[in-house]
C-alpha cells in the first residue's frame, strides 16, 4: 500500500509528493517544505528543483507553531512575500509549507489609481466619438 506520512523526520522524499500536490492546486506558485529535523523540498515551475531546501520561514513557523505571513530577509524568494504554516499533529509542528502569496504582493492603492486612470482615459476616449 502507497501513502504519504508526515512526521518530525520526514525526508525530501516524504513531503515531495504533498508539495507537488499544493503547487499544481495554486496555479504552480513556487511551494517549499521541510520537517522539524531535516531539509526539504523547493517545487517550482510544475518539478521539484531542491530535495535539500530550508528557509527562514520553514525553520520559524516550526519553532513558534505558527502561520507566518512576510517577506524573508534572505535566501531565494528574499523581500518576496511567502506564506508558511506548520503540519501539526496532536497541536505540535512536525514539519512546515510554505507558498509564494500572490495577494501579498499586490498593491491595491497602485492597482486602484491605475484602474481609475484608465477609466478616465476609456471614458475621454468615448466623449469624442
Amino acid at each position: 500500500m502507497r501513502q504519504i506520512c508526515i512526521h518530525e523526520d520526514s525526508t525530501a522524499n516524504d513531503l515531495a509528493p504533498l508539495a507537488v500536490c499544493v503547487h499544481n492546486l495554486f496555479g504552480q506558485l513556487p511551494v517549499t517544505a521541510r520537517s522539524k529535523n531535516k531539509r526539504g523540498v523547493r517545487v517550482e515551475g510544475g518539478r521539484v528543483i531542491s530535495m535539500d531546501y530550508t528557509g527562514p520561514f520553514l525553520e520559524l513557523s516550526i519553532a513558534e507553531n505558527r502561520v507566518i505571513h512576510d517577506r524573508p530577509p534572505s535566501g531565494v524568494y528574499h523581500g518576496i512575500p511567502v506564506v508558511v504554516s506548520p503540519i501539526r499533529i496532536d497541536g505540535e509542528p512536525v514539519a512546515a509549507i510554505g507558498v509564494v502569496d500572490v495577494t501579498g504582493s499586490l498593491d491595491l492603492k497602485a492597482l486602484m489609481d491605475q484602474y481609475a486612470s484608465l477609466q478616465k482615459q476609456m471614458g475621454y476616449e468615448l466623449e469624442r466619438l
